[in-house]
């Protein structure tokens, strides 16, 4: 399969339930076949993190076992 051609849709962000809404800082995250971007919500158009599905996951077992 030929990756040049392939057209792009643009990332889905969400927040998470937990934050406070438009007037607190937070992060966003959009989920992506390999795995999951984050970003500042203040400043979407900064440079965003890309992890990998294996650290997103090992990330959230790690906060469900402290929460």
């Amino acid at each position: 399969m030929s990756v040049g051609s392939q057209p792009v849709s643009e990332p889905v962000w969400f927040k998470s339930s937990y934050s406070g809404g438009n007037t607190t800082e937070c992060v966003e995250a959009a989920l992506i076949p390999f795995g999951v971007l984050v970003r500042d919500s203040k400043r979407t158009e900064s440079p965003h993190l890309v992890i990998s599905a294996e650290a997103w996951r090992s990330f959230l077992m790690a906060t469900r076992r402290v929460g």
